[in-house]
């Protein structure tokens, strides 16, 4: 899992929780790094398990609100990095009918070892988009929040229902219905 991650991962957890609960996650992690990240490194998808998992012991909230809340603030974070590739498009359903075969090619260009889920597109309309989510991960809360921001910086708004097609979460089913 790429460091920028991580780094804008422990960012917001330091700007909701404070550098106590920073210090204290990455303490009861026993991280490899240390909890040492540069945004360009690469690290272990089980260290960001683990700080995910003490967070969450620590606030009393699910990790799938945390990673809706962490996808909303890295959704800034995109926009502010990368606002040529985000504004490409003009509509959330064309920006989020793109991933797999734009948005995703671009972030590989960047980040050639970087391992990202996959969205298969099963429908499309102007105003609906039925996709596929499949990844080991299984953060697909985080991906929920990204897509809510994205109907969001277009001033816009959507219906998302979320079906887990496999239970362990590894693949979901998005129905997207623009209001």
């Amino acid at each position: 899992m790429k460091g920028i991650v991580f780094t804008e991962f422990l960012e917001l957890v330091e700007e909701k929780f404070g550098l106590a609960v920073v210090d204290k996650i990455i303490q009861q992690s026993s991280l490899a790094s240390g909890g040492v990240y540069t945004a360009i490194g690469t690290y272990d998808f089980s260290e960001m398990l683990s700080l995910l998992t003490n967070l969450s012991d620590h606030t009393g909230t699910s990790i799938d609100d945390l990673l809706l809340t962490y996808a909303e603030h890295f959704f800034s974070v995109l926009v502010d990095s990368y606002p040529g590739l985000i504004n490409t498009y003009q509509d959330p359903i064309e920006l989020l009918s793109s991933i797999e075969n734009h948005i995703h090619v671009e972030v590989q260009k960047i980040y050639p070892e970087a391992e990202l889920p996959t969205f298969e597109v099963l429908e499309k309309t102007s105003s609906s988009l039925i996709m596929i989510y499949k990844s080991s991960r299984a953060m697909y809360s985080f991906g929920l929040g990204l897509m809510n921001k994205t109907f969001e910086h277009y001033n816009s708004s959507a219906t998302i229902l979320m079906e887990k097609i496999k239970e362990d979460g590894t693949e979901v089913k998005f129905s997207i219905t623009k209001n």
